[in-house]
């Protein structure tokens, strides 16, 4: 089975990009929702215990988490350390299925895969990429994002550039829908061939 590590920056098109490769028949496990999932479930009173006052009605807040860990490495690392093992559970649950489904190819969507080494666990990496303006505009176009925001969270990020150095493959989704189709199509026919 091929598993297919999905990255990319803030803003590039990873989402839709993902839902592309779902509509041709590959199964994608998204880390953030997985996540998210938890952070509603298993992690929450996890993350209680460690950052007191962060989870409300079962669920953890991420606004308050946030007040704990914003620019505060070590309470970050803490987290992580919560959090990235039960995503881990996750992923190896997911596999197990598409294993027994008898899947040939499957995708994990990871936005900080090479910040966190998951792509040593791929066998091939696809990088969702755009122009830094076309990125620029679309981050700051969404509700409650500032310029401000935005640097704080490309500070945390590779590079795009070195992301791309990295890749297997490439999908550029300032080229429009149509073209970021065709590169799936493309990856997936070289994927198939090769398997």
């Amino acid at each position: 089975m091929i598993r297919i590590g999905l990255t990319g920056s803030i803003g590039m098109g990873k989402s839709t990009t993902a839902r592309m490769f779902a509509a041709e028949g590959v199964p994608v496990h998204d880390a953030d929702a997985a996540v998210h999932a938890l952070y509603g479930g298993r992690a929450a009173p996890l993350i209680e215990a460690a950052f007191p006052g962060t989870v409300v009605g079962g669920k953890v807040d991420r606004a308050r988490l946030s007040l704990h860990v914003l620019n505060k490495p070590e309470a970050m690392r803490r987290l992580e350390q919560i959090v990235h093992p039960l995503v881990r559970e996750e992923e190896e649950a997911f596999l197990e299925r598409a294993r027994a489904a008898g899947r040939r190819m499957v995708m994990m969507d990871i936005p900080l895969l090479f910040e966190t080494g998951g792509d040593r666990r791929m066998d091939v990496s696809v990088v969702v990429t755009a122009d830094a303006d076309i990125q620029r505009q679309r981050v700051l176009a969404r509700p409650e994002m500032t310029a401000e925001r935005f640097q704080a969270i490309l500070a945390k990020q590779m590079p795009d550039a070195e992301k791309r150095r990295r890749a297997h493959f490439l999908v550029d989704t300032g080229l429009g829908m149509e073209s970021a189709q065709r590169s799936v199509r493309a990856i997936l026919k070289a994927l198939a061939s090769a398997a």
